[in-house]
């Protein structure tokens, strides 16, 4: 990889994304979210030696949303181990909505896997006894490496008074013996974690602290084991964006996972991390911009994990 001639490829992916924002649409089932101006559009790779490479709105905050569900799951494996948390929640794509209640209910006593709504309350459900919210925040904090990643409590609350689906998915999970802890705590932990604020730069060094399996090579701090971070990135790959995830995978081939916020981070291993802001999204729920910046990188710079 040419260091040199980074920015103007990255200049380049910027364009390619600004032109496909017309596209997309911000989320407006989160009261707040769509408050978000459509046109902002930052992106950031981080390299393990130190190096950051900036264009667009980086430092712009917004909310982390199901990203947080790759923060969560890290936590999860790390106090709980991996055959605890894999005992209520699968690994597998649901070929479902993010926040479907189908597949629990026909097809499948547990979730299919944890990068999706029920999923990801299912692995809240594990740690809620064990790590409290400002522990989360404290690990979300140094995963990103950004002491300024605070809860968006407008977000909170708007998001916490229409998650009524989630609410049911919750109760079914308990209908089911899938979740055994108390249902109100496990969805406001996980609606905590989908409004904490952060930037395209604090995902990209999330994303490298992963690609770097668990150790941040800015400070040398190991904050997960190598197995936490491989199993991660594995989901990522092939359950992180959606209903796109297949497609994202052939044509891109980075472990990935997308927020409604608008966020992208993406881990190409051992190499860099990479953080995307794009609010207009995809009919799945992907930042539009950034799945295209992403596949122009992942040709431009062969990040592809098959390369």
């Amino acid at each position: 990889m040419m260091k040199d001639n980074i920015r103007e490829i990255l200049q380049k992916a910027l364009e390619i994304g600004r032109a496909e924002i017309p596209k997309g649409k911000v989320a407006t089932y989160i009261p707040e979210l769509g408050k978000a101006r459509a046109d902002a559009l930052g992106l950031c790779l981080s390299l393990s030696d130190g190096t950051v490479y900036k264009v667009g709105d980086t430092n712009l905050r917004f909310t982390i949303q199901s990203i947080s569900k790759v923060i969560s799951l890290c936590k999860a494996l790390e106090v709980r181990g991996t055959e605890e948390v894999f005992s209520v929640v699968g690994m597998e794509p649901s070929g479902e909505t993010f926040n479907s209640i189908v597949e629990l209910d026909v097809r499948s006593n547990k979730p299919y896997n944890p990068m999706i709504n029920s999923g990801a309350i299912t692995v809240e459900s594990t740690i809620v006894d064990y790590v409290s919210f400002e522990e989360l925040l404290d690990y979300s904090q140094k995963l990103c490496n950004d002491p300024g990643i605070a809860l968006n409590r407008e977000v909170y609350y708007s998001e916490l008074t229409s998650c009524d689906r989630n609410r049911a998915i919750a109760h079914l999970l308990r209908s089911k013996g899938i979740i055994t802890t108390n249902i109100d705590t496990s969805i406001e932990l996980y609606t905590k974690m989908c409004s904490l604020n952060v930037t395209a730069e604090g995902l990209a060094n999330l994303a490298l602290v992963l690609a770097n399996h668990g150790v941040n090579p800015l400070t040398g701090e190991r904050l997960m084991s190598p197995e936490t971070a491989r199993i991660v990135m594995s989901i990522m790959l092939t359950c992180g964006m959606y209903d796109g995830s297949g497609r994202f995978a052939v044509n891109v081939g980075i472990p990935t996972k997308s927020g409604v916020g608008g966020g992208l981070v993406a881990a190409v291993n051992r190499e860099m991390g990479i953080g995307v802001y794009g609010p207009a999204l995809d009919e799945n729920g992907n930042c539009i911009a950034g799945c295209s910046i992403l596949e122009y990188l992942s040709q431009q710079l062969g990040l592809h994990i098959l390369n």
